[in-house]
């Protein structure tokens, strides 16, 4: 599978999307590590955060319970970077609620394959059943 042809680059960004979401649900902070960038950067409701602070969230174990992603889009932005964007539904460790967000995640090749160096959440609107209407 080569990764230039677009269905197949969706794929192999896809999976590395899941390898960041799955280290949240287990804690692992190596894995999330290995996945992004030294110089990443991600923009989120309460404000910015480099790759320690999005690793070191896991200092005491996983974040997240469950998470889903949906209505997949994926922008290729040149031969060495890809945008991936999402409908991420999800629920935090402890919360009794989930939460919809709408992700936006930039990956970079790198020698030994991609990279996360930019992601960003946007809180999702409640829709209509949401809001009693």
């Amino acid at each position: 599978m080569s990764d230039h042809d677009p269905n197949a680059l969706m794929g192999i960004i896809t999976v590395h999307e899941k390898k960041v979401w799955e280290a949240l649900v287990s804690g692992d902070r190596a894995a999330d590590d290995a996945l992004l960038s030294d110089r990443f950067l991600g923009v989120y409701p309460d404000g910015f955060a480099g790759k320690q602070d999005h690793c070191g969230q896991l200092d005491h174990g996983p974040t997240i319970h469950s998470y889903e992603m949906q209505e997949i889009q994926l922008l290729l932005l040149g031969a060495e970077h890809a945008l991936l964007s999402y409908r991420a539904n999800f629920q935090r460790q402890a919360a009794s609620q989930h939460e919809t967000m709408y992700v936006s995640s930039v990956w970079q090749r790198a020698a030994d394959g991609w990279i996360n160096i930019f992601s960003q959440d946007t809180p999702a609107a409640p829709s209509k059943a949401d809001q009693g209407i």
